[in-house]
C-alpha cells in the first residue's frame, strides 16, 4: 500500500471530489484519480461512491479513514521531527474558520511574524468540519474552529469567546417585527456550505423559531453573506465582532440571542499524538491571556 495513494485518499475524502483534492494537492485530476483507482484495486472493494455532486465515502472508505488519517499525520510529523532542532523555523500549516481569519487573527499572526520571522506560515479557511478533518490527517497543524470539539485524537485550547448575533437588513428593527413580518416559512437563511457550525446553530435557531423549512441560500464569503443581508434577501448569523467592523453596519440590524444560541468559544486544536515542534510551539506561545484571549 503506497502513502501517496493513502495521502490522495485522504485528501478526496475530505474534500469531497476529484477537483478539489487535485488543487489541494497541487496535482491533475487524473493523477488523483488513478491514485484512488489503484488502492481500491488493491484492497478489491470500492472506497467511495461517485454522484452527480462529488463522492462519499462507502462503508469501506469509512473504514479506512481513520487509518488513511494516522498515517498522513504521522509522515507529516516524522518529517518535521526529524528536521526540528527547537529553532523555529520552515512551513507551519493554520487553518481558521474564515470569521476568525477576519477579525481576530491579524494581531495574533503580526505578533507570530515578529518573533519567528523564519517561519513561513500558511493560513487555511475553511468550515470547522473540513478543518477537523485536516488537522486529523495532519494535512493542517493546528486550526481555530467553533467549539465544542470532543475527539481522541485531539487536543483543544481555548483562543476567543464569541457572541454570536442574528443579523437582517435594517428595516428589522426587532426579532419581533421580523417573525411578525415574514412568510409562515421564514426568511431565506444565508448560511456557508455544510460542516460550519454557525450554519447549525442558524437551522436549531430557525427550528425553534417555527421556520425549519426555510429556504437556504450558500454564498462563500463574508462581504457577499453581509452584503446580501443588507438588501434583504435573508438573515444570516455571525459574531457581533464580525458584523460591527463591518464596512456595511450602518445598513443592516443586530439581534441579539439568549445566551443557548450566542455563546461560543474559538479553539484551536492540534493532534494529541503529534509532535508539537518548534514553529507550532511558538504558535501556540502567541495566544496570550488578554481580555476575549484565553491562554493556552
Amino acid at each position: 500500500m503506497e502513502l501517496s495513494d493513502i495521502k490522495t485518499f485522504a485528501a478526496v475524502a475530505r474534500a469531497g471530489g476529484i477537483t478539489r483534492a487535485a488543487d489541494e494537492l497541487n496535482t491533475v485530476q487524473s493523477n488523483v484519480t488513478q491514485r484512488i483507482k489503484a488502492l481500491e484495486a488493491e484492497i478489491g472493494t470500492p472506497l467511495f461512491e461517485r454522484h452527480s455532486r462529488g463522492m462519499t465515502l462507502t462503508a469501506a472508505g469509512k473504514r479506512l479513514l481513520p487509518y488513511a488519517q494516522k498515517m498522513t499525520a504521522l509522515s507529516h510529523e516524522a518529517v518535521f521531527a526529524a528536521r526540528d532542532d527547537g529553532e523555529p523555523k520552515g512551513p507551519l500549516a493554520i487553518g481558521s474558520m474564515e470569521t476568525t481569519a477576519a477579525v481576530r487573527l491579524p494581531p495574533l499572526l503580526a505578533d507570530f511574524h515578529r518573533r519567528f520571522p523564519a517561519v513561513r506560515l500558511t493560513l487555511r479557511t475553511a468550515t470547522t468540519a473540513d478543518l477537523v478533518a485536516a488537522v486529523l490527517d495532519g494535512a493542517l497543524d493546528g486550526a481555530f474552529v467553533a467549539g465544542p470539539i470532543e475527539h481522541a485524537d485531539l487536543v483543544a485550547v481555548s483562543a476567543f469567546r464569541e457572541e454570536l448575533v442574528l443579523i437582517s437588513a435594517r428595516r428589522w428593527t426587532s426579532l419581533k417585527e421580523l417573525r411578525a413580518g415574514t412568510p409562515e416559512s421564514g426568511p431565506t437563511a444565508l448560511v456557508f456550505r455544510t460542516g460550519c457550525t454557525y450554519r447549525q446553530r442558524l437551522e436549531q435557531i430557525f427550528v425553534e423559531f417555527g421556520w425549519p423549512s426555510a429556504a437556504r441560500f450558500e454564498l462563500g464569503t463574508l462581504d457577499g453573506m453581509i452584503g446580501c443581508v443588507a438588501v434583504d434577501m435573508g438573515v444570516t448569523l455571525l459574531p457581533r465582532a464580525v458584523v460591527e467592523r463591518s464596512a456595511m453596519i450602518g445598513n443592516v440590524s443586530i439581534h441579539a440571542l439568549n445566551p443557548a444560541h450566542a455563546r461560543v468559544e474559538t479553539l484551536f486544536i492540534q493532534r494529541r499524538s503529534g509532535h508539537q515542534y518548534s514553529a507550532l510551539s511558538g504558535f501556540v506561545s502567541c495566544l496570550k491571556k488578554e481580555d476575549d484571549v484565553i491562554a493556552a
